[in-house]
């Protein structure tokens, strides 16, 4: 909302700032950080620092505080540095008076009541701007009740100024009412202070010597102090409905049971250490005893022996490997379910592949991890009604979960329809991360990664309603051969994993796709192309596909005896060699169509500008087709007499031939997956780098293997990375059917 004083600061900081500090700010009348940035820089200057900073850090500070440390109408320095001092009140919406320069009453007034609304009244009475005020003055916070926050959690972040700003590392708390990380860190750093930590000892991390400390300050019914203000004000900070008080009666008693029995400690009702840490830190007390661990271990026999003498009953193991050479482990392994089984242990699934940044998520990403979680779940023999935890394996803030995490939740949701919603869907992340997906309806349950406080989606959250797991400590279990290292989680019962498997489903060779299932998979295609934006939409258009959804899969079918012969005799799945031609198919329009009379034009009359071009089913063209063909039969893959990319009357030869014989451009698609595995550069790898991904073809591939071939097979298009992001679902819609077959 436009603000004519805050306009007014703008043109002020503009006219007599900009040539000294070389910062202008657009003149919205809004506050933004751009007009506090440029505020900074212009105080800056008045203290005579030149290292000019967006920033005001610790330089900044102590010069101010050596100069001014108090700031008032007697010690102002000049008109324009009482002109900073009312553009930042204008800012924070107090009255600064007329900028006119005077530090007059409308300033001190407008001082005065921001220092109460920050709980400084009593602490720092008067109309006097002390340095650390200054600073806050400076910043986007707010110090009234804003709409999303609590009378409650601001009579706390009030009290933590009024009682600790004096210290050195503390700075003043927006008070607005809204839990947040800089409140957590507060709330930490006083029971540092109360616990006699030192200036520059405490510095708001729950570490070794706070937990050590805070031991020996149990609260109960009945006692009152500062501990008990401490306790309370946690209780605050994790949503309990209580208030900040110095007194433990009977009413927090009840509340702290509540809280105990919600995170899954003892119900004492008192203030304990595990109580206290729970409070304070994400992952509470780190010497708890989890009924629930994860890990990327194989778990033999003598693994199993020793998870269950460390009384763990919940194994979290992954359900595919992200790298052939990474972990190796990491992905369940044959017969490792039937050792859970026979050690009473049950397991509950993870999907992650990588999945350790913004980009890796996306609708389409989604839909691909729904339908390869799965085919890996059937795979390995997760019964039905399993909840399988996709991970979200980085701090996501709340613009990236928007945009990205929550699109692909809604993939895998949608995914999960296609497949007759065989298994739940979990997540596995930040507090935030878990709480905004389950709240989207996109979950049923949390997997939450509270080892890590200083996630901006875990400080000052409270743990999800929804949660079924918290992962808390790493620690490494038994000796010999029984030794492992794991990630202790608490089991909260609402997830049970599963501790009996159906017969998992080997890695045989694919088989001849049953006709009957031909109309489900044509389905399954379809909603999956009008998902992503690509609708059949005929022959309208430059950019129109030709083929349709049931003209593409036809095509793909009228093949079928031959894949499934190439699949056998490569040891290649069928689903790459059908990805590749069906995609190809949807992808070929009117513009290729063109091209292609171009290249026909070019050898029969010499009119056509076009040499060759990717035609055929398989969109191939003649170049990549003879590369290909010589380098298998190099190889010893296949027979047949080697041709010149050079040569005109090779690569028309070639091209006719991909161009009208169907059978032909199958098994070239084929062909050029084995190039890709044993030596076809990808189109995004440096000039002249051959390292080949995977090194053999093998029925049994790790996703980034697949994904590294579709990259490779369409190495030619200048859109590859979005084409083969989206192509994968279509690989592992192909690959669901197929294993139904080879089940059977």
């Amino acid at each position: 909302m436009r603000d004519p004083m805050v306009l007014r600061a703008q043109r002020f900081v503009n006219s007599v700032y900009a040539s000294r500090t070389g910062t202008t700010v657009e003149e919205t009348g809004e506050t933004d950080w751009a007009t506090l940035y440029a505020l900074t820089r212009a105080l800056q200057y008045e203290l005579g620092i030149t290292a000019l900073s967006d920033n005001f850090g610790p330089t900044t500070l102590s010069t101010l505080t050596a100069k001014y440390p108090k700031l008032n109408a007697d010690t102002v320095p000049s008109p324009d540095f009482c002109r900073i001092i009312q553009s930042g009140l204008y800012c924070k919406g107090y009255d600064g008076g007329d900028l006119d320069g005077t530090y007059g009453e409308r300033v001190e007034a407008a001082v005065t009541k921001l220092k109460t609304d920050m709980g400084l009244e009593q602490a720092f009475p008067g109309a006097d701007l002390t340095p650390k005020v200054f600073k806050a003055l400076l910043t986007m916070d707010s110090y009234v009740l804003g709409p999303s926050g609590t009378p409650q959690v601001r009579a706390v972040q009030q009290w933590l100024n009024g009682r600790y700003l004096n210290r050195q590392d503390f700075f003043v708390v927006a008070c607005d009412g809204r839990v947040s990380r800089d409140l957590a860190r507060a709330l930490v750093l006083g029971t540092q202070y109360e616990l006699g930590m030192a200036d520059g000892t405490a510095n708001g991390n729950f570490g070794p010597g706070t937990q050590s400390a805070l031991k020996a300050h149990p609260v109960r019914q009945g006692d009152k102090g500062v501990y008990v203000q401490l306790f309370s004000a946690g209780m605050v900070v994790n949503r309990r409905p209580v208030a900040l008080t110095d007194t433990f009666d009977s009413y927090l008693a009840a509340a702290v049971r509540s809280f105990q029995t919600f995170v899954a400690l003892p119900p004492t009702g008192e203030g304990d250490f595990p109580t206290f840490a729970s409070l304070l830190a994400s992952y509470g007390d780190q010497s708890r005893q989890g009924k629930a661990c994860d890990t990327v271990s194989e778990i033999t026999p003598a693994r199993a022996a020793v998870l269950k003498a460390a009384g763990i009953t919940y194994v979290g193991r992954y359900l595919t490997n992200p790298s052939a050479t990474s972990l190796p482990e990491k992905a369940i392994q044959p017969g490792e379910l039937q050792v859970l089984a026979q050690h009473g242990l049950r397991c509950f699934p993870i999907y992650q592949t990588v999945n350790n940044d913004a980009s890796d998520f996306d609708y389409v990403a989604g839909r691909t991890a729904g339908y390869a979680a799965v085919n890996a779940a059937l795979d390995q023999g997760f019964k039905r009604g399993t909840r399988i935890f996709f991970a979200v394996d980085f701090d996501a803030i709340d613009a990236e979960i928007t945009a990205n995490v929550l699109p692909h939740f809604k993939g895998i949701k949608e995914a999960m329809a296609d497949s007759g919603h065989p298994y739940e869907i979990g997540v596995y992340g930040s507090r935030n991360v878990c709480a905004q997906v389950g709240a989207a309806g996109w979950s049923t349950a949390s997997f939450v990664a509270d080892m890590s406080p200083g996630f901006d989606g875990n400080a000052g959250r409270p743990l999800p309603k929804d949660w079924a797991y918290d992962q808390f400590v790493i620690r490494t279990l038994g000796s010999g051969d029984g030794q492992l290292e794991v990630d202790a989680d608490i089991a909260s019962g609402r997830d049970t994993g599963q501790g009996s498997f159906d017969r998992p489903r080997p890695a045989v060779p694919d088989v001849a796709l049953d006709e009957r299932r031909v109309p489900a998979l044509r389905a399954d295609l379809a909603r999956y192309m009008r998902s992503i934006g690509r609708p059949d939409l005929g022959g309208v258009g430059g950019d129109a596909g030709l083929y349709t959804n049931a003209q593409a899969v036809e095509a793909v079918q009228d093949q079928d005896g031959l894949v499934t012969e190439l699949s056998n005799t490569y040891k290649m799945r069928k689903a790459l060699v059908q990805t590749a031609v069906y995609w190809a198919m949807r992808d070929y329009g009117l513009a290729d169509q063109a091209t292609d009379q171009q290249v026909a034009d070019h050898h029969l009359t010499g009119s056509g500008s076009v040499k060759d071009s990717h035609t055929g089913i398989g969109q191939i063209s003649a170049s990549d087709a003879i590369q290909a063909w010589n380098h298998c039969i190099g190889w010893g893959f296949t027979t047949g007499d080697r041709r010149d990319p050079a040569k005109d009357a090779d690569l028309w030869s070639v091209w006719q031939r991909l161009s009208k014989d169907n059978a032909f451009s199958v098994r070239t698609a084929a062909l050029v997956h084995l190039w890709g595995t044993r030596g076809r550069p990808g189109g995004q790898l440096p000039p002249g780098d051959r390292v080949t991904t995977p090194r053999s073809m093998r029925l049994d591939l790790a996703e980034f293997e697949i994904t590294e071939l579709l990259r490779r097979y369409r190495a030619w298009d200048p859109e590859v990375e979005a084409q083969t992001h989206q192509s994968l679902a279509v690989y592992q819609i192909f690959e669901k059917y197929n294993s139904i077959a080879r089940n059977a």
